[in-house]
């Protein structure tokens, strides 16, 4: 492995020049640092971050804030992180992954230790509580979320309303008049996760601006959480012809349910689903979908970070939902009597 020693004899000039000449601590003559570069690049020699860091004032790593909680779909989120880390690398930039819960207390502690030139934050909810903490910090912060207030922050998301918007709108056009949402765990709606809390706002409004009947019922991640789930719809809103699933882990359990019931998809109810096309895809019955661009919401949150740290200003972005059709979805006068 190349040295700094081995930089300084190349060079012809002692360990501590090149030392200066990385740092920027001490003038360097134009001519000695052409010559430094030169054996560097001939060399593949590869400075400490340490010594970057001290040239740069960045320490060219970002801070990506992901929780796991046991609500959460882990492979979105992993989409998510690997979507950061892949932009990040782009912009010479490393990936430090924060995943234990350890709310603001965690992000002082980085922070404090000047690890990070930014942070990346996931999993936001309306009156997040790291909120105040992020917005004292010198580091500049993107959110992949939308609070309730984002002043003085990036943001950048699906736009989440816009997408239950648009999943009513498309079983309306089918000629469905009753619809249900099986969204998210309770846990996620108690916590005020954004996302949850928009798409289901985005599903009762346009429920409401069509005229037809819509419940949205929450649903635990389980055979049992998503018969509970299904039971309450059959009570509280019989004749349900449309369903909604903003719960990826009870996409395929949802369909088996219906179909022990009687009910097959789509001859007699059509399903569109909210989450990775491959898990719609993959089903029984080729889903309609809402996909979740982790791609590039991952990338648009690196570019923001990019700006912040160029001086810009901060943004608030919202990706359009897009719809990809497939075999669930039928028009209700293409079906027979149904339920």
């Amino acid at each position: 492995m190349t040295t700094i020693a081995d930089v300084a004899r190349a060079a012809g000039v002692s360990v501590s020049t090149v030392s200066y000449a990385l740092s920027g601590r001490r003038p360097i003559s134009a001519e000695t640092r052409e010559r430094i570069q030169a054996a560097i690049d001939e060399l593949g020699y590869r400075p400490h971050a340490g010594a970057r860091s001290l040239a740069s004032r960045q320490t060219r790593v970002m801070a990506l804030a992901a929780p796991l909680r046991t609500d959460l779909y882990v492979p979105v989120i992993m989409q998510f992180v690997a979507a950061v880390a892949t932009a990040a690398r782009a912009h010479d930039h490393d990936v430090l992954l924060l995943m234990n819960d350890e709310g603001p207390a965690g992000l002082e502690r980085v922070a404090g230790g000047s690890m990070v030139d930014a942070f990346v934050v996931m999993d936001v909810a309306t009156n997040d509580p790291r909120l105040p903490v992020l917005r004292r910090l010198r580091e500049p912060t993107v959110l992949i979320g939308l609070p309730g207030r984002a002043d003085g922050l990036s943001c950048v998301d699906l736009d989440w309303e816009a997408a239950g918007r648009l999943a009513v709108q498309h079983l309306v056009d089918h000629g469905h008049t009753a619809v249900a949402l099986v969204g998210p765990p309770p846990a996620a709606y108690e916590r005020g996760t954004t996302y949850a809390h928009r798409f289901r706002t985005g599903f009762e409004t346009a429920a409401a601006e069509t005229g037809i009947r819509g419940l949205a019922v929450p649903c635990e991640p389980s055979h049992d959480g998503l018969g509970a789930s299904l039971a309450r719809v059959d009570t509280e809103q019989p004749g349900t012809t449309g369903f909604v699933v903003h719960n990826e882990p009870v996409v395929g359990t949802l369909l088996h349910a219906l179909r022990g019931s009687g009910r097959e998809v789509p001859h007699d109810v059509s399903v569109l689903a909210v989450g990775p096309h491959e898990l719609a895809e993959g089903q029984a019955v080729r889903l309609t979908s809402i996909g979740i661009p982790a791609d590039e919401i991952g990338a648009l949150a690196v570019e923001m970070v990019a700006d912040l740290l160029a001086g810009r200003s901060p943004q608030t972005t919202l990706v359009a939902p897009r719809l990809v059709e497939r075999d669930s979805c039928a028009h209700r006068s293409d079906s027979s009597a149904g339920v």
